[in-house]
């Protein structure tokens, strides 16, 4: 698949690569795995003399051969002398930038952790010490969320405040899986569109493995992703068993229940047995993989809450290939693609809301987005968008079927809401799948 998007994010690193021919530059660049990091990096810096460094997870020295390799051949120095540890080579790589520009992407940032901790200490010194002669601009990179937001932005950590860029790498967005499948799949369907975004989320690594493969329509999708080989069987283990340790039955549990539709702590603490308050708070606050929300306009204390896995792919992923694991498990690959077809329906209705609030927030017309839903859930309105400068708002009921959208019905809904909108204009939509 070829390079998409992305244009605001190489605009920025483009501004960032010519400010370090003044001043030294750090920046770190986070998102989820398999979101373009790398190849957002590597297509940014192309056209200049750039390292770039992949941690992994062996012995130190191992890793350093590997390193000065790369910058012999990138930057045709001779090597002098033995150097055995990453401190060692990052005091080196400072001093050459002081008299040579480059790039230096450091990939896995948060790796050392297990390697070395006492690296971060170490660069912090000889970055604080060389920096204002130097011309480098250096890219760190990571995936382990809660590993580097705590490398930066926890206050006893050695790089806390020594970052000069922070950049957070999304997913792609609706209009952005749109452009892929018009040129992929010009005769794409609605249904073909909302599964794209339903699976993927719109994390490009597995967009890409659907248009390599020339798999575009829904069907052809659910039917590869529940091949016995199929790489998405394996993948919600490998992004976050490393995240959560040795708690991560827990964290399942948590995330499982809440993808099949046990949205309230109490509902999830009733069906697990257990106290689970402290975990929600980490998947939101550490991991970043869960999203409170209260209804519309409720005050912060309000104990009307909801909770709901942002990241679309780990939604379908634990709604499907974790909780009938058994199905794979016993070869019975075909039951499952029936089963997730029976149930996908009903589940893809949810993705459709965050599709069209992810629409809304692209056309950047608006500042504020919610929902509404009664103490006991009863009037419940799917998106409610404000634009608190001009005084309007959109109100809209999400169905898949425009034909089941009463507008009438979402206007008596909305009746508790009218004290909020008092100043408002008020338009009233209904969404669906034809809209996409």
């Amino acid at each position: 698949m070829k390079f998409y998007n992305r244009d605001s994010e190489l605009a920025d690193l483009q501004r960032i690569e010519q400010l370090s021919y003044n001043n030294a530059q750090m920046t770190f660049i986070v998102g989820r795995r398999r979101v373009g990091k790398t190849k957002l990096l590597l297509e940014a810096t192309k056209n200049s003399p750039t390292l770039y460094f992949f941690v992994a997870r062996k012995a130190e020295i191992l890793l350093c051969q590997d390193f000065l390799d790369e910058v012999q051949t990138k930057l045709h120095l001779p090597i002098y002398g033995e150097i055995s540890t990453f401190s060692q080579l990052f005091r080196m790589l400072m001093e050459i930038s002081k008299n040579q520009k480059f790039n230096l992407i450091i990939d896995e940032f948060q790796e050392f952790y297990n390697i070395n901790p006492s690296v971060y200490s170490d660069m912090q010194h000889y970055w604080d010490v060389n920096k204002d002669e130097s011309k480098i601009n250096l890219l760190l990179c990571g995936s382990i969320y809660s590993l580097m937001h705590k490398i930066f932005e926890d206050h006893r950590e050695p790089f806390f405040g020594r970052a000069t860029q922070r950049i957070i790498l999304h997913p792609f967005s609706p209009s952005v899986l749109k452009k892929i499948l018009s040129e992929n799949n010009p005769n794409y369907t609605s249904e073909d569109l909302l599964a794209l975004y339903t699976i993927t989320g719109g994390v490009p690594k597995y967009v890409e493995l659907f248009v390599d493969s020339k798999l575009l329509t829904h069907k052809e999708m659910i039917t590869f992703i529940t091949q016995p080989n199929s790489p998405f069987i394996t993948e919600g283990k490998n992004l976050l068993i490393e995240e959560f340790g040795k708690e991560y039955t827990i964290y399942f549990s948590i995330l499982a229940a809440i993808a099949s539709g046990q949205t309230s702590r109490t509902a999830i603490e009733n069906l697990l047995q257990r106290e689970i308050s402290g975990y929600l708070t980490r998947l939101e606050r550490d991991y970043a993989l869960i999203k409170k929300r209260v209804p519309i306009f409720s005050k912060s204390e309000t104990k009307n809450v909801k909770y709901f896995i942002e990241d679309q792919f780990l939604r379908f992923w634990f709604r499907f290939i974790y909780k009938y694991s058994r199905y794979i498990e016993s070869g019975a690959e075909e039951l499952l693609a029936q089963l997730i077809e029976r149930d996908y329906p009903t589940f893809s209705g949810y993705a459709l809301e965050q599709y069209f609030r992810a629409q809304f927030i692209e056309q950047k017309q608006y500042t504020k987005f919610g929902g509404y839903w009664g103490r006991k859930g009863e009037n419940e309105i799917d998106l409610i968008a404000l634009n608190e400068l001009n005084k309007t708002a959109t109100i809209a009921e999400i169905k898949r079927n425009k034909s089941n959208i009463d507008l009438e019905h979402l206007r008596r809904k909305s009746a508790t809401l009218y004290p909020h909108l008092s100043e408002y204009s008020v338009e009233y939509k209904a969404l669906s799948m034809e809209d996409m």
